[in-house]
C-alpha cells in the first residue's frame, strides 16, 4: 500500500515501536547516567527520570493527537505547517521547524556517533582523537549502507536491531537485581532532599539529560506516510514507548547504583562495563560492551530513518530544494535527503558530547517542543475541518504539564546554551525574511 506521494506503507505497531524505542535508548543512558548522577550528587538523580517519563507522556500525548490528525511524513513541519496555516505564522513556523532541524537534527544522530566512539574506547585505551573521528566516520557511513533500501526490509532491520538494544538493558537490570544491595542504591547524601536554589538547578540539569535520553519517542511521527492505520498505530506506539523506556531506564539505573557507588558512578566513563566487571569480571565487561554499541548502532539507525523524511516533506511543499523530494526509483524512499542527513550527522560526529547534548535540546525546544503544544490549541478552535480520531487524555493537563516543563529544562540549561537556542531562533526569523524576498517560489 502506498500514500499519494509514492510512499510505501509497510510500518505496523511492532515496528513503530521497536522505532521509537531504538531512537530512544541507544548508546545514550550507557554515557549519561554518570552525568544524571553527577547533577544532583547521589540516588536522588533518579528523580530525573521520574519528573521525565512524566514530562516525556504529557508532551507524547501532543504529539498523539497531531500525528493521529495529520499522518504523513516530516512530523512537526507537517504540524506546524496545517495548525497554522489559516494564521499569520502558517509559513513562518514550519519554516523555523525545518531551520532548527538543520542544527538539532544532526547534533542528535551525532550524539549517537560520539557514544558509540566512546564506548569503542573500552577496547582500545588510548585511542586518539583522529582514531575516534574515523570510528565516527565508519558507523555513519555502515548505517546510510543500511538504510539505503526499500521501508519494509529497514522494518526489518529496526525490529532485529531493537531486540538487540532490550536484551542489553534485560542483562544489566537482572545482573542489578540479583546482586541487589538496598544500602548502596540508597546512599543518599545528607539534605538529599532539602528545596533550595542549588536542589531545583541540580532537578533541572538532571532533566535535562534523562530529556535528552528520552527524545525519539515521536519517531514514528516522522516517517507517518509509511505507517500503517496510522491514526492507531502512531498514538499507541507512542504511549507504549514512553512509559516502556522510562521503567527501563529507572530500573537501570537503580541496578547500577546497587552495585557500584553512587560517587564511583559518578565519574565512570564506562559505567555498565564497570558494572558488570564488578559483578563478573572483564569477559562481561567486554561482551555488555559490545551490545551497547549494537543498541548505539540501533539508535542512530532509528534516527537517521526518521530524520531523512524531514527535508524531504518540505522539498514536496517548495519548503526546502527540490532535489530533497526525490524518491529512490526502485526502493521508493527518499534517497538524496538520506545522504545529506546522513552526511551532516557524521560531521557533527567531530563535536564533544556534553556540548552536543545541551545544544540540541535548548534549540529545539522553543520552535518544535512549545510550538506543537500551541498547535494543538489552534487545531482545536480553528481548524474544525480536521478530524481527530485520538484526542489527547485529560485535555488540557498534558499540554500545560508539557509546557511548563519544557519552560523549566530550558530556564535550567545555563545561559550559554540558552542563548544558543534563542540564537537559533532568531537566525531562523532572518533566514526567513531573506527566503520571502528572493528565494521563495
Amino acid at each position: 500500500m502506498a500514500d499519494r506521494h509514492g510512499l510505501t506503507r509497510g510500518l505496523g505497531l511492532l515496528e513503530a515501536t521497536a522505532l521509537n524505542m531504538s531512537n530512544m535508548v541507544g548508546v545514550g543512558p550507557f554515557v549519561t547516567i554518570p552525568l544524571l548522577i553527577g547533577a544532583m550528587g547521589g540516588p536522588q538523580a533518579m528523580l530525573g527520570w521520574a519528573v521525565g517519563t512524566v514530562l516525556a507522556l504529557c508532551d507524547g500525548l501532543v504529539w498523539a493527537e497531531l500525528s493521529a490528525a495529520m499522518p504523513g511524513e516530516g512530523g512537526s513541519y507537517l504540524y506546524l505547517r496545517e495548525a497554522f496555516r489559516l494564521t499569520r505564522f502558517g509559513s513562518l513556523l514550519p519554516f523555523l521547524f525545518v531551520w532548527q532541524f538543520i542544527f538539532s537534527g544532526p547534533l542528535e544522530i551525532a550524539s549517537g556517533y560520539i557514544g558509540f566512539a566512546q564506548y569503542l574506547t573500552y577496547f582500545r585505551r588510548g585511542m586518539g582523537v583522529w582514531e575516534v573521528r574515523l570510528s565516527v566516520v565508519i558507523v555513519g557511513v555502515a548505517v546510510i549502507i543500511l538504510l539505503y533500501r526499500g521501508i519494509r526490509a529497514v522494518g526489518r532491520l529496526t525490529v532485529a536491531l531493537w531486540i538487540g538494544m532490550l536484551a542489553t538493558v534485560a542483562w544489566i537490570i537482572v545482573a542489578g537485581f540479583t546482586h541487589f544491595d538496598a544500602h548502596r542504591a540508597f546512599d543518599f547524601p545528607p539534605h538529599a532532599f532539602a528545596i533550595s536554589p542549588a536542589f531545583m538547578t541540580g532537578l533541572g540539569g538532571a532533566t535535562l539529560i534523562a530529556m535528552y535520553n528520552f527524545l525519539g519517542y515521536y519517531g514514528i511521527c516522522f516517517v507517518g506516510g509509511e505507517v500503517r492505520q496510522p491514526e492507531r498505530v502512531m498514538p499507541r506506539s507512542i504511549v507504549l514507548s514512553v512509559l516502556l523506556v522510562g521503567a527501563m531506564y529507572t530500573l537501570m539505573t537503580m541496578a547500577i547504583l546497587a552495585v557500584v557507588p553512587w560517587r564511583e558512578a559518578a565519574q565512570s566513563q564506562f559505567v555498565a562495563a564497570h558494572f558488570m566487571e564488578v559483578l563478573y569480571g572483564r569477559w562481561a565487561g567486554s561482551a555488555v560492551t559490545v551490545l551497547i554499541l549494537w543498541s548505539a548502532v540501533a539508535s542512530v539507525f532509528a534516527l537517521v530513518l526518521a530524520y531523512s523524511r524531514i527535508p524531504y516533506a518540505a522539498a514536496l511543499d517548495g519548503y526546502f530544494w527540490k532535489p530533497f523530494a526525490r524518491l529512490h526509483p526502485k526502493g521508493d524512499f527518499p534517497y538524496v535527503s538520506l545522504l545529506v542527513v546522513g552526511g551532516l550527522a557524521i560531521a557533527a560526529g567531530m563535536l564533544s558530547l556534553d556540548w552536543v547534548v545541551s545544544a540540541l535540546l535548548t534549540a529545539r525546544i522553543l520552535i518544535q517542543f512549545i510550538g506543537q503544544i500551541a498547535a494543538v490549541e489552534v487545531l482545536r478552535r480553528t481548524r474544525p475541518d480536521v478530524k481527530r480520531p485520538f484526542r489527547m487524555w485529560l485535555y488540557p493537563l498534558p499540554s500545560v504539564l508539557a509546557l511548563l516543563g519544557w519552560i523549566y529544562v530550558f530556564a535550567t540549561s545555563g545561559w550559554t546554551f540558552a542563548l544558543c537556542g534563542l540564537g537559533v531562533l532568531a537566525s531562523g526569523v532572518a533566514a526567513y525574511a531573506v527566503w520571502r524576498r528572493w528565494g521563495h517560489a
